[in-house]
């Protein structure tokens, strides 16, 4: 049930070269937006794409201690870590910011803060959250815990999605069926790697069982979300 990342070749802000090779991954379906982007904007200039559980530990240690002043979370927490987060240099889109979240729109790839503004941190922050968008529904339409984050809740599904460790999951295996689950009109409860009466009857519903989940899910969700596999 994992998806893969594949390598891009973006223009970068460092030194005219491209994006360095530990940040220039993505998800198959991200990877294909981001080529339609580049040739559309070829000016438009990347600064971060990918980040691995150890450079996400690296940005949240930065954050706290003062280094860096935008917000990082802990591993498990950020879309980067699923090569389905990018952060550009703002002034090479070339377009007013709510005119570039238009231009983006089409093309599956959203802001992270709720208004245009330039002037806000993590304004230069876009994801494409595939099929992990179904999961952030699914938690906000209060399918989970009210304290259970739906931007987190698909974070962590997108990040075991690429076979990556989310250390709040009890269980990974258990997680990456729940998060599956989600994304194919189950009802699992949240992502927490528990297996519960919830998880058990979703997966009924399903027609699997933790042993038979790879087997059963796998294609369900290769059916459903082509571009990702």
């Amino acid at each position: 049930m994992l998806t893969p990342l594949v390598p891009v070749t973006l223009p970068s802000i460092y030194n005219n070269q491209p994006l360095p090779a530990r940040m220039a991954l993505a998800s198959k379906d991200f990877a294909i937006a981001l080529a339609d982007l580049s040739a559309k904007l070829p000016n438009l200039r990347w600064s971060d794409l990918f980040r691995s559980y150890e450079m996400q530990k690296a940005a949240n240690a930065d954050y706290l201690q003062g280094r860096k002043k935008a917000f990082s979370p802990p591993p498990g927490g950020s879309l980067h870590e699923a090569g389905r987060a990018m952060d550009i240099d703002l002034s090479t889109i070339g377009m007013s910011l709510a005119d570039f979240w238009a231009f983006l729109k089409p093309l599956g790839m959203v802001p992270i803060i709720a208004q245009p503004n330039s002037g806000t941190s993590e304004a230069w922050h876009f994801e494409y959250r595939g099929s992990h968008q179904l999961v952030y529904d699914y938690a906000a339409a209060g399918n989970v815990r009210a304290d259970i984050s739906p931007y987190k809740q698909a974070a962590a599904s997108a990040i075991l999605g690429i076979g990556i460790h989310v250390d709040e999951a009890k269980d990974q295996t258990v997680a990456l069926v729940q998060s599956a689950l989600i994304r194919l009109g189950f009802d699992p409860g949240p992502i927490d790697g528990d297996p519960g009466d919830r998880t058990a009857a979703a997966l009924q519903k399903a027609g699997a069982t933790l042993d038979t989940a790879e087997s059963v899910l796998a294609p369900m969700l290769q059916e459903s979300f082509p571009q990702e596999y």
